[in-house]
Order: C-alpha cells, then structure tokens, then sequence
C-alpha cells in the first residue's frame, strides 16, 4: 500500500543520478551506515520467509561500482528514504546499433 518515486537529477558533471524515493517508516541512523552490506536487515526479527535475504542493496551496490558509480542513501527514522545511484552519462561514441 506504500508509494514509491523514481526520479533523476541530472547534472553538467558527465554523469547522471537516478533516485527511488519510498513512504516508508525509514531507516535508523546506525544501520545506514550497514543498509549496503550482504545479508543485512534493519530488522533483525525479520525471517526469511517474510521478508527478503539482505542480498538486495548490496547486489545493487556492487552492479552500479562495477560501472564506475556511486550508491547512497538519506533517511531519516520514521520518515521516507531515498536512494541514489550515479553513473557516467553516455556518449555518441558508446552506442552501437544492435
């Protein structure tokens, strides 16, 4: 029953930023710092056969580093987060016909 938003931000840098912003209830401050790591929760009460094994962000983390960008996070507990990912803009010369 939640929202997401999906979003960029681009800017004259050569590289452009995509968000997903959520309405959900945040992330505490201590494990923003973890959100990116393999197989960690926020909520460690949480088993797997409700709720995902803590493989996500940090595939997403690896993909995105792998071609030279940049993940984050902001959030505040309570409040929505929003994720960011950066990635080098393509060029002309980058794109070749199928």
């Amino acid at each position: 029953g939640g929202h997401l938003t999906i979003g960029d931000c681009d800017s004259d840098s050569g590289k452009v930023e995509i968000f997903f912003a959520d309405d959900g209830p945040g992330i505490p401050p201590g494990s923003k710092k973890r959100i990116f790591e393999r197989f960690y929760r926020v909520d460690p009460a949480r088993a797997r056969e409700t709720g995902g094994t803590g493989l996500g962000l940090s595939i997403v983390k690896h993909i995105v580093q792998a071609h030279g960008g940049e993940v984050r996070v902001e959030s505040e507990l309570n409040q929505c987060s929003k994720f960011f990912f950066t990635l080098a803009k393509a060029t002309v010369s980058d794109v070749t016909e199928l």
